[in-house]
């Protein structure tokens, strides 16, 4: 029945942001106008995904641990690997595989830094350690997707409570960066802890197959229940004023509201929804390039997409992904081939195995660093995943008036 509220409320609060700015047509010029509240001195700066790209937070792959195959990993990932985390849940990612993800991704912060981008890293942790709280046990996952954990909205820094239990403890790898950065002037605001107590999870969520799958996300059914907030900072996505953000399986009606309420009345939360079998963050689904450009995934089509084309957005379907059916992706689809990183508006990092996406980038006039994460990309993320970029060169402005 709260779960039924919520859904109801959220759908409400949708369209009546959408009524409120059709209403405030007198004060769009305004609206419209460049603003910029963030102190000159301040390291923590940007509104959008495409301004031009200045410093940025590089996940690690050392360490990193397969969770333990609970409730909520469980809903995550597709039965093939069900085995995987049955057998390795709480030990390391197979050795060689993640050697050559390191490498990978120290290549990319080299590639970031010739593109004349300050690069920040995670401190590096033992996540094999076992913890314990008053309300369940785990071991630790990563820190390698900073996008999962932080989003930046102005100067302010925001740190994700997370819904995964094996990722409690992951704000620790970033605390020594963010205390920094607050103490050159940034806001810092980290959301509601989660206890992750059991009444968090549908110990039952019924999922055999991809059907189930579909047939449950259709319904709105979720493996997290709205017993406490929940959200991944990657289930947001950023325009100007207007955030947009999907209900998904580690992000609840509860936590997004949590977000309305704290970025109330300067920015906007947009709930928008999928047809996706396994929601768990909107970038490989529905990835923001442009001043009012989008990939939108063709396999999961948003449901509000003539919202956006009605608002004067292009949409772009992007090509099917060339990653290889035999290629371990333990956390995600194939669908990373869309999850790239503006560094402006005509320079995007894309995976350099993917010829047809760069081929539609290159069509659309914009530049590709290539860049092969391959075996980075079986840990979870693709470009856009594994960095968060802390400095943009731009200012807040509307795009969705």
């Amino acid at each position: 029945k709260l779960g039924r509220v919520f859904t109801g409320w959220v759908q409400r609060s949708f369209w009546s942001t959408q009524a409120a700015t059709a209403s405030q047509n007198t004060c769009a010029a305004d609206d419209n106008k460049a603003t910029s509240p963030v102190p000159k001195d301040c390291p923590v700066c940007s509104y959008n995904e495409w301004d031009p790209l200045e410093e940025v937070i590089v996940g690690r792959a050392e360490s990193a641990c397969v969770p333990p195959f609970s409730v909520e990993v469980k809903a995550n990932t597709y039965e093939k690997y069900w085995g995987f985390y049955q057998t390795f849940g709480g030990q390391s990612f197979p050795k060689e595989h993640l050697k050559k993800a390191i490498a990978e991704i120290e290549e990319m912060c080299n590639i970031l830094k010739r593109e004349g981008v300050i690069v920040k890293r995670p401190d590096p942790i033992d996540w094999s350690v076992k913890y314990k709280t008053p309300d369940f046990e785990s071991t630790g996952m990563y820190a390698a997707m900073p996008r999962d954990i932080l989003l930046v909205v102005g100067n302010e820094i925001i740190e994700a409570p997370m819904a995964w239990r094996a990722r409690f403890f992951e704000y620790r790898a970033y605390r020594r960066i963010i205390k920094d950065y607050f103490n050159r002037g940034a806001k810092w605001t980290t959301a509601p802890k989660p206890t992750m107590a059991d009444e968090l999870y549908d110990q039952d969520y019924p999922i055999c197959s991809v059907e189930d799958r579909h047939k449950l996300a259709a319904q709105g059914k979720f493996v997290t229940t709205e017993f406490e907030p929940c959200f991944d900072a990657a289930d947001f996505i950023r325009a100007g004023r207007d955030i947009f953000v999907q209900r998904s399986q580690v992000t609840n009606y509860m936590g997004i509201e949590w977000m309305m309420r704290h970025l109330a009345p300067e920015y906007r939360v947009h709930v928008i929804s999928f047809k996706d079998p396994n929601p768990m963050h909107i970038d490989a689904t529905f990835n923001i390039i442009g001043p009012g450009l989008v990939l939108s995934n063709p396999d999961r089509p948003c449901h509000q997409i003539e919202l956006f084309k009605k608002a004067g957005w292009t949409v772009i379907r992007p090509p099917v992904p060339l990653i290889p059916d035999d290629h371990p992706l333990w956390m995600s689809s194939k669908w990373l081939s869309m999850n790239v990183l503006m560094l402006d508006e005509k320079r995007v990092m894309v995976d350099a195995n993917e010829t047809s996406i760069q081929k539609m980038f290159e069509n659309l006039g914009i530049s590709t660093i290539k860049v092969n994460i391959r075996h980075a990309n079986s840990l979870g993320g693709g470009f856009h995943c594994w960095t968060c970029d802390i400095r943009r060169c731009g200012t807040l402005q509307s795009y969705f008036d």
